[in-house]
């Protein structure tokens, strides 16, 4: 049995995410600890009581999920579940990158705050969205952006699994490959609420940034192979990581492309080690043969860990 642990990325938050594990954990103690004095806020305050609002905000968000991702991690690696391979969604591969020890927890939770703060600042405040498009084929939906961008820049931002492509861009751009994509007989199209239109060319900008901020990262070699979301295939080395997180920013997330390649190389299950179950969502209409576990609290910790023994 192989396993693989992915991480979870923005839109996985909800209040109250992670006090189980600071209230029942010393590794919840610690590391929200050690998350609020790295951030200099209380990063644990908004992540048990909110303000939603508050806890929406990219610069927010990103430290808030890979702190309870990290967590997670950590508990399960205290119980000896160790992973065959690493990956994460988007602001998941720096919780990956965390759990294969390229970065430290520190180094982490700053970078992922400044990375929000980059790409919020990257677009004027609505200027940028993103919406999904459920129930057309990739090559649909990357000639639907084609052919809409003459309105603005739009393009597909995330592959997350068959039928289910996500498109970010200007407002005017995004609007039109909408009103093609139902033409074209999209089952659904669903604006995103979000802040700025992420893994389009229009974060360049925010990828300038990050670059600059990296610079001043120490990144290791990975002890696990971690899956990029460039390029879909495994990465180890230090100097490949950093540019693949530059390139993350301006590039889709090749999900889709991700999960298949792991399970072509043998994973046969699937943890998702923090907030929600995006992820488990994803994989499962990706293949519906693969066993999929959660890690976002104690108790689904103790489930996955009876159920391991099981398998």
């Amino acid at each position: 049995m192989s396993i693989a642990f992915v991480f979870p990325g923005q839109g996985s938050q909800s209040i109250g995410m992670g006090k189980d594990f600071f209230d029942n954990s010393k590794q919840g103690k610690e590391l929200f600890d050690g998350a609020n004095d790295a951030l200099g806020f209380d990063l644990k305050k908004l992540c048990f009581e909110g303000p939603e609002e508050e806890l929406k905000k990219t610069d927010i968000t990103q430290p808030a999920v890979f702190t309870v991702s990290a967590i997670a991690f950590e508990i399960l690696k205290e119980n000896d579940l160790i992973p065959d391979l690493l990956a994460g969604h988007s602001l998941g591969e720096y919780s990956a990158l965390y759990a294969a020890g390229a970065i430290s927890f520190e180094d982490c939770v700053r970078t992922v705050h400044l990375r929000g703060k980059f790409m919020q600042e990257a677009v004027p405040l609505g200027e940028g969205t993103m919406a999904a498009i459920l129930g057309l084929k990739r090559e649909a939906v990357e000639e639907i952006c084609k052919k809409a961008s003459s309105k603005g820049i739009v393009e597909a931002a995330n592959i997350n699994s068959p039928g289910q492509i996500v498109i970010s861009g200007k407002v005017e751009g995004v609007k039109e490959a909408s009103s093609m994509a139902k033409e074209a007989g999209a089952k659904m199209i669903i604006e995103l609420k979000v802040s700025a239109p992420f893994h389009s060319s229009l974060m360049k900008k925010a990828a300038e940034e990050l670059k600059k901020a990296l610079d001043n990262v120490s990144i290791k070699d990975a002890s696990i192979p971690v899956i990029s979301n460039v390029s879909a295939k495994p990465v180890t080395k230090s100097s490949e990581i950093k540019d693949l997180l530059v390139k993350q920013m301006t590039s889709p997330v090749l999900w889709e492309d991700s999960v298949k390649n792991m399970i072509s190389g043998g994973i046969s299950t699937f943890i998702e080690v923090g907030p929600g179950k995006v992820l488990s969502g994803l994989i499962k209409k990706i293949d519906k043969g693969v066993k999929l576990l959660r890690a976002e609290d104690i108790s689904s910790i103790k489930n996955l860990e009876d159920a391991l023994e099981t398998l």
